[in-house]
């Protein structure tokens, strides 16, 4: 049995609502495509912040670089600062070249807004044992999404007491 319907005061309603789910989907479909970016550049980021700490726990100073925007900034605990990556490199010389420090980091809280900005406090200690250094300290460490990569542009420690 064929049915029809010969109402016409149900036609705009049925229009509108044929219009409504014609641009719903195009909108869900990039919610879809927005979701599976975030996912990827949360991904992405994994692996950076991880090539970040592992670089300058294995004395990579190559990669360290790398991993920064040329006018990155780093506050030691200390409050020392240094602005831009070569003033920043020039400071942590000695950690690249003696080869001697034990970093250990403990990630605390993480938070990466899309494929734009990402921040992650790490609880970590710096040793030199044969000098007889160590310090504790809360590092912030924030980053930037840059043609296609994660870059750390800001680092700050804040001393905590020896445990």
């Amino acid at each position: 049995m064929k049915r029809t319907d010969r109402n016409p005061s149900r036609w705009p309603a049925l229009a509108g609502a044929l219009a409504l789910g014609a641009m719903a989907a195009p909108a869900f479909a990039g919610d879809v495509d927005s979701a599976h970016a975030n996912r990827r550049c949360e991904r992405q980021f994994e692996a950076a912040q991880r090539i970040d700490m592992e670089s300058f726990r294995d004395y990579d100073a190559e990669a360290f670089r790398a991993g920064h925007t040329d006018d990155a900034v780093t506050i030691f605990a200390s409050g020392d600062v240094f602005v831009g990556i070569d003033a920043i490199m020039e400071a942590l010389a000695s950690h690249f070249e003696d080869q001697e420090a034990v970093w250990e980091w403990t990630e605390l809280y993480r938070a990466v807004q899309g494929c734009k900005t990402a921040f992650i406090l790490y609880e970590t200690t710096y040793e030199i044992p044969s000098v007889g250094f160590f310090q504790r300290a809360l590092t912030g460490v924030s980053y930037t999404y840059h043609r296609g990569a994660w870059l750390a542009n800001a680092d700050q420690g804040t001393l905590l007491p020896p445990e």
